[in-house]
């Protein structure tokens, strides 16, 4: 079997991928920078997710899965602050390593960087948010969901399950990608949507905002978390509001998939945030290896997807071995 047959990987952007092992660069060299030291491609992962936040758990464990299978070392770091961010990809770079993903939630605070590593000749894929931006700083793919377009399929479905009022909840300041997220729902909704700033990293101030918006205006009968975090939070606060709002979220977790099944989550959006972990490390191992790329130029999506009481049995057993 000729080196480019051994790497025989179909890619379909919303199924997850299964991928074999990968043939040696196709001219046979590696440069020693961009590898670790056995010879391996060297791929930083950056991402703005907090440390334990369950959803970046699971990119990280997509994108470590997909390392020990194709033979990339995969180094991930995270910092929600998007300076900070910003100088973890500058240190990649510095380092010369094979190939960085990073999510863009501050696509403006990260421009240099990521341009700065595709100047320095290192292939860059995007994942989660920034995707409009993600070709024009020169990155090689995006790997994600159309927030709008997620966001106005989520506010559809709440306009069909009988909602008139819609209350949007924020978790980070200065996240594009959240934005979208309300901008979407609001123009699938069509009723009546108010947004609310909350801090994730205070739960008890987030139950509290959302549970304070709800006896501020009665006539709020859904609640629209963007994280699943806040989707727990925002049950609690209905229940102690005393209010019938319905409570739907982006994104899944266990807590999530077992409120779902027991009538208190009514669906949660899912972007499939492994795959988004483990599509650019094959994406970067190919192009490495055989020239490929992948999306056309346009982003590779893995959502929205719908999570339900009609399919959330299988998908729970996923999300508790952290892969949903």
């Amino acid at each position: 079997m000729t080196p480019t047959g051994k790497l025989a990987t179909a890619v379909a952007a919303t199924a997850l991928l299964v991928a074999c092992s990968g043939p040696a660069a196709v001219d046979g060299t590696t440069t020693d920078a961009a590898t670790a030291p056995d010879g391996q491609l060297r791929v930083a992962v950056i991402t703005h997710g907090t440390a334990g936040d369950a959803f970046w758990n699971v990119v990280k464990n997509g994108a470590t899965a997909a390392g020990e299978q194709l033979g990339v070392v995969v180094d991930y770091n995270s910092d929600g602050d998007p300076g900070k961010q910003a100088t973890l990809v500058d240190n990649a770079v510095s380092q010369q390593v094979g190939g960085i993903v990073v999510s863009m939630a501050n696509p403006d605070a990260l421009e240099t960087s990521v341009r700065n590593a595709v100047r320095a000749g290192i292939p860059v894929v995007t994942i989660n948010s920034g995707g409009d931006r993600s070709a024009a700083f020169g990155a090689l793919a995006h790997v994600g969901q159309e927030e709008a377009l997620a966001g106005e399929q989520a506010g559809r479905k709440l306009r069909d399950a009988g909602r008139g009022k819609l209350l949007c909840v924020i978790h980070e300041a200065g996240n594009i990608g959240l934005n979208q997220r309300c901008d979407g729902a609001r123009a699938g909704f069509g009723g009546t949507v108010a947004t609310l700033q909350v801090d994730i990293n205070n739960p008890t101030d987030t139950e509290a905002r959302i549970k304070g918006a709800l006896q501020t205006d009665t006539a709020v009968d859904a609640v629209l978390a963007l994280n699943p975090q806040v989707a727990v939070h925002a049950v609690s606060a209905v229940e102690g509001a005393s209010a019938e709002a319905a409570v739907a979220t982006f994104d899944l977790n266990p807590d999530v998939a077992e409120a779902i099944k027991a009538g208190d989550v009514l669906f949660a959006v899912d972007q499939q945030q492994y795959q988004q972990g483990y599509l650019p490390i094959v994406m970067l191992k190919l192009y490495r290896d055989n020239a490929n790329t992948l999306g056309g130029g346009r982003p590779v999506l893995t959502g929205p997807g719908f999570v339900d009481r009609d399919n959330v049995d299988r998908v729970a057993e996923y999300a508790k071995r952290g892969t949903r």
